[in-house]
This record gives structure tokens, C-alpha cells and sequence, in this order.
């Protein structure tokens, strides 16, 4: 493994309407076009539409055929596992996997991403759900993004380290309680980075439009890609870059700016 690992760029979803006033889609364009407008744009998307609904074998298989053969995917983890945990989470969990399969069998999943709740705090009952949770979820590749700070803990990395799950690193506002920026890796297969924007005022405001609005500069980005980066990319075989400031197509144009500074 070195500075060579294949790292791949791009952003947290894609379907949005206001990426066309944003000069990012041409005007006109429908929702079912994005994807392979994007698809010239980016070599990997995070589908986060996943969070909200289960996905479904034929929505992935007619997104194969869309955006490029070469175009990679992460996926979120359904919310009915990680925000809304029912006591059918099992049936949940069998049903991603057998939703995700075409992707998964295509070669061209990166991860699945285990994204949870900042009240999902570290806690015997929570990490006993976790764990059964990692185990239904086999053979997915899998990548966790934990948003409360009890979790920053080696026993933590350890343990998903045997488990060559990948510890999601974040890029926010430095709030308290919010889980801290740090390039850890405890998978050798991938590393998986989020940018989610620093936007203090609006991360607690209740609107994604808020949460998500805004820029960074380069003497920001260049925070990771001059040491962090590098760190974590000697340390896997292949890396992720995705951006969650889609508000304005800020996301497409950090992204690519991310791109240029890179090696």
C-alpha cells in the first residue's frame, strides 16, 4: 500500500434540482437523466436516497446501466436500522442485502455505509446491537460513520478493525458531542472520508439546506490533502472522498478542487 492507492472523488448524492440553477446539470434536465450527467463528472456517488427507502434489485440494476460502466457506488444503510430501529431490524437487513445484490455482484460497491445517529451513543445496549447488526449485514462491505464522540475510542477501532469494517472519517463544525475529525484507519481494504461542511449556525437547525450550506476553501481542503490524506492512503489499497455540501453544487466544485490537490 502506498500514495499510489487508487482514491476515488465525488459527492453524497446527486439528484438535485438546484444543481441546474447551479450550472451543474443544463437546464431541462430530469431527474432520471442525472445519474449519467453525473456520471462524466465523478468516478464514485454515495446514493443516499437508501436512507430513506429500501432499495430494490431492479432500481439497481437499471442504475448499472446508467452513469458509465466505470462508475462506483457506496450506499447508505436504511434508516430503519440506524434511526428508526424496529424489532424487524433482521427482515430489514436481509432485505438490503438482497436489494443491493445486483450492485454488489456487479463488482462496482465500494461500501455500505453505516451512518449513525448523534443519539446513538456508545452504550452496552447500543454496542450490542451494533455488533449483531455488522454480522446480519455480511458479506457487505462495510463503512460506519459514528456523530457521537463516545466512540472515539481505540477499544472501538480494535474491534472494527477485526471485523475490517471501515471507520467513517468526518469533516464538520467543531461542536460539542459531535464525533471528532480523525484519520484512523481500521480497514486496509478502504478508507472513507465525508465532508460535510462547517457550517456551525445551521448543523443544528432542522434544515438540511442550513446543515449542508457551505464552502470550503482550499487552504481548508488542503488540511487534509497534505497530511491526513496521504496518512490514511499509505495505510489502504483504495480510498473515498465524498462531499455532503451539495446546497448550490458546492459539493461538485470542493470535489473537484479536492481532485486538483491530490496527487
Amino acid at each position: 500500500m502506498s500514495a499510489d492507492s487508487t482514491v476515488y472523488i465525488g459527492t453524497c448524492g446527486y439528484s438535485y434540482p438546484e444543481w441546474i440553477d447551479a450550472g451543474i446539470y443544463p437546464p431541462g434536465t430530469k431527474s432520471a437523466q442525472m445519474l449519467d450527467l453525473y456520471g462524466h463528472l465523478f468516478p464514485v456517488v454515495e446514493l443516499n436516497y437508501t436512507w430513506y427507502q429500501m432499495i430494490r434489485a431492479e432500481t439497481v440494476e437499471r442504475m448499472l446501466t446508467a452513469g458509465g460502466t466505470s462508475l462506483v457506488f457506496c450506499a447508505k444503510l436504511t434508516r430503519t436500522m440506524t434511526h428508526e430501529i424496529g424489532d424487524d431490524w433482521r427482515t430489514q437487513a436481509d432485505l438490503y442485502r438482497r436489494g443491493i445484490q445486483p450492485l454488489l455482484a456487479s463488482g462496482r460497491l465500494l461500501s455500505v455505509l453505516v451512518q449513525l445517529p448523534p443519539f446513538f451513543r456508545r452504550t452496552p445496549e447500543n454496542r450490542t446491537y451494533l455488533a449483531h447488526l455488522f454480522d446480519s449485514l455480511q458479506p457487505l462491505p462495510l463503512a460506519v460513520e459514528f456523530r457521537h464522540c463516545s466512540w472515539a475510542q481505540d477499544s472501538v477501532f480494535k474491534g472494527l478493525e477485526q471485523r475490517r469494517i471501515t471507520l467513517v472519517s468526518v469533516d464538520a463544525p467543531p461542536l460539542p458531542d459531535l464525533f471528532p475529525a480523525l484519520d484512523v484507519v481500521t480497514n486496509p481494504d478502504l478508507f472513507y472520508l465525508r465532508l460535510h461542511g462547517r457550517n456551525l449556525q445551521g448543523w443544528r437547525s432542522g434544515s438540511k439546506q442550513q446543515q449542508f450550506d457551505y464552502a470550503y476553501s482550499d487552504g481548508e481542503l488542503c488540511q487534509w490533502s497534505r497530511e491526513r490524506i496521504p496518512r490514511m492512503r499509505s495505510h489502504c489499497t483504495a480510498g473515498v472522498i465524498l462531499f455532503n455540501n451539495h446546497v448550490a453544487g458546492q459539493a461538485v466544485r470542493n470535489a473537484q478542487s479536492m481532485a486538483s490537490l491530490l496527487p
